[in-house]
């Protein structure tokens, strides 16, 4: 094993959360900072983030996950991805203290915690962040996965053999599956205006600014059998905001063909792993040695 392991404890706002780093013994100078989705711990499903932090680390990448504030082993109480930005400033305080030769940090999410990522940046444009990995982005609201179940739920049964089946035997419950898709088109013709309240939640454009703002390297992963980034891609192209953001040249988008939301299979989770990999090789690890040098000359 090239690499170590560490749980340690740091203070956020009196309370104590824990830390788990997998440092190499030959460190470079970006370190990966994984932020948790919710609700669940630093492990993560199907023990992703475990394993991806000891990949990363056997890449060289000193690679830090923790527990928010009422989560796991950390103390306090339970808060949302909207309420964490103090418990992210906190962790990379704490990844710097542990770490001292790392120079520049990614922050990594997946769902929500890709959320927070780009809520903390809109609030706080820190400049220790070097770079974001985010997969499968959440932006839900009411019009946006209306949208996404007509054109990727709705469209598709009707092509399906087996829908034709059970229509033509009546075991679809055809008024039901009437009802819900006149369900769906009403919510998806509503606009992202005042006609959709919870479209118009603050979250969705706090990370759309964020991602604005936001001019360092950008890796987006999306899964290929998952509503969630269905839902994303489907909410960027209404959105003037989105659309102009993703189209920055620094934005590398990778697709995983039929994976679902968490990456479950090990398939899966290793081409998350290379992915990202891969990317800081390319895209920040010469960004950093950029910026020492001309912090040093």
């Amino acid at each position: 094993m090239n690499f170590t392991e560490q749980a340690f404890i740091f203070d956020c706002a009196g309370e104590n959360l824990l830390g788990i780093i997998a440092a190499p013994v030959q460190p470079k100078k970006c370190g990966v900072l994984i932020v948790v989705g919710g609700p669940q711990y630093r492990v993560g499903s199907h023990r992703q983030f475990l394993l991806l932090s000891r990949a990363l680390a056997k890449a060289g990448y000193p690679t830090m996950r923790f527990d928010y504030r009422g989560m796991g082993d950390s103390t306090g109480d339970l808060r949302s991805f909207e309420t964490v930005n103090d418990d992210i400033a906190a962790a990379i305080a704490a990844f710097y203290i542990q770490c001292p030769n790392i120079e520049k940090v990614v922050l990594w999410g997946l769902c929500d915690a890709a959320s927070a990522n780009l809520l903390y940046y809109d609030a706080i444009q820190d400049i220790r962040i070097g770079g974001l990995v985010m997969l499968n982005p959440w932006v839900r609201s009411e019009t946006t996965l209306a949208r996404a179940h007509i054109k990727h739920y709705y469209g598709q049964r009707l092509l399906e053999a087996e829908f034709w089946r059970k229509l033509l035997t009546g075991k679809l419950g055809i008024v039901k599956a009437i009802n819900g898709l006149i369900s769906s088109i009403l919510r998806a013709r509503q606009s992202n205006g005042s006609t959709d309240t919870k479209c118009t939640q603050p979250f969705q454009k706090k990370m759309a600014n964020g991602l604005s703002k936001f001019s360092k390297p950008m890796l987006l992963i999306l899964s290929g059998n998952d509503y969630t980034a269905k839902e994303f891609l489907e909410a960027v192209k209404t959105d003037s905001v989105w659309t102009t953001a993703l189209q920055k040249k620094q934005i590398t988008q990778v697709e995983i063909e039929s994976a679902d939301h968490t990456f479950s299979s090990a398939d899966w989770r290793q081409r998350v792993e290379v992915a990202t990999a891969c990317w800081i090789n390319e895209y920040i690890d010469n960004a950093v040695i950029s910026d020492a040098r001309v912090t040093r000359g």
